[in-house]
């Protein structure tokens, strides 16, 4: 009797067995069919507020599958870190808002880098720490005063480790942090944000680290959806809005959100601070009353967002300067607080499926299975006859 006949039914091919080769055949195949130089022209926030996402590991593996080359998290998880070290993976890291006034202290600020970036350095590309998310936003007159501060002293602990120049610092704020926003030449800060913003841009023009602001069109649209187009905030053909200033027209939402940031800097007396958008997205679902937060609009915001930026387009008054813009968010997070829709601005559900279809494809290796870019290794588990 011939030997696969012998052992042909005691010894069935097994599920994780064939899984294995699949991915096996899959990375072979990546490495071959997809070119290294061309990345996805974006960056992504990966938020982990929920109890159901896949591991850092499985995560990387996706990211790189899509060709992503930026990624934002809010903190220094080293689960993350560790997982995309040698991947070429540019890091933005994160200070959280409880632990700024602690950042204060210059000491303590070198020792959170000395635990949570110097280590990963070089292997992992952390080019950027966000001290901080959305601080005047609340009223914790406390924390404003702190972020300075927090800063000055991330920097300064930046600079004896010798990383100044290699890892930027700044914060990312809310829209609300503007008083006027319209007609984009007329942006302006709020009253009672301007004491706070004036040396924060100041300390951003020596540190050459860019502005970063969350620009969600949804939101205007979900408060006043009779009055805003609909077209106008998805990036879809129509006549636009004229600034009667400039004479400048905007057929979005988003660019003269980003206009007017930059009108508001320059009325501060800075026009060498980049504005970069550190979160803008479009909920898949939402409450009743959450009107436009559709799988449908979502598609389209990020679908025709996507076609700008591989355009590399710059805004009306920055037309030579390509937007720079973290999507957010890479997955549904299930345990984020308050209505429905923030729990449903993921690009893909926990297990890889994308929640809409905008080209994005990538590959989300089985639970079991973990791929390596950094050792070139492909682990799984395999049963033996």
């Amino acid at each position: 009797m011939a030997m696969a006949e012998r052992f042909g039914d005691r010894c069935p091919p097994r599920p994780r067995f064939v899984a294995a080769v699949v991915l096996l055949v899959l990375v072979a195949v990546a490495d071959r069919a997809v070119p290294r130089g061309e990345a996805l022209p974006i960056g992504i926030n990966y938020g982990q507020i929920a109890d159901n996402l896949p591991s850092p590991a499985r995560v990387s593996w996706l990211l790189r599958s899509m060709q992503v080359s930026k990624v934002k998290l809010y903190d220094a998880d080293p689960h993350v870190l560790s997982a995309f070290g040698d991947t070429g993976v540019e890091f933005v890291v994160g200070i959280g808002n409880e632990n700024v006034s602690a950042m204060v202290d210059p000491a303590a600020a070198q020792a959170w880098i000395q635990r949570h970036v110097q280590p990963y350095l070089p292997s992992t590309r952390i080019t950027c720490i966000t001290v901080g998310n959305e601080v005047f936003k609340g009223n914790d007159t406390q924390l404003k005063a702190s972020l300075l501060p927090a800063m000055q002293s991330v920097y300064q602990a930046l600079t004896a480790l010798g990383l100044q120049g290699r890892v930027n610092v700044t914060t990312a704020h809310s829209l609300d942090i503007m008083g006027s926003s319209f007609p984009p030449s007329a942006g302006a800060f709020r009253a009672d944000a301007v004491p706070y913003i004036q040396p924060i841009l100041s300390f951003l023009s020596m540190a050459r680290s860019p502005f970063l602001i969350n620009c969600y069109p949804f939101f205007a649209y979900k408060a006043d959806p009779n009055n805003v187009p609909l077209a106008y905030v998805l990036f879809q053909p129509n006549a636009g809005v004229t600034d009667t200033n400039t004479r400048l027209n905007y057929d979005n939402m988003l660019y003269a959100q980003v206009d007017s940031v930059y009108s508001a800097i320059q009325a501060l007396g800075h026009t060498d601070i980049d504005v970069k958008i550190s979160e803008t997205g479009w909920p898949s679902r939402g409450d009743p009353d959450e009107v436009g937060a559709t799988p449908e609009y979502a598609g389209t915001y990020i679908g025709n967002l996507l076609q700008r930026i591989q355009m590399k387009q710059g805004t009306p008054l920055r037309p030579s300067v390509p937007i720079d813009v973290y999507v957010f968010a890479l997955f549904n997070e299930n345990l984020k607080p308050g209505p429905a829709s923030e729990r449903n601005y993921g690009l893909f559900y926990p297990d890889g499926t994308p929640v809409y279809n905008v080209g994005l494809r990538g590959y989300l290796p089985p639970m079991d299975m973990e791929f390596s870019e950094g050792t070139r290794k492909v682990t799984s588990s395999v049963f033996l006859c």
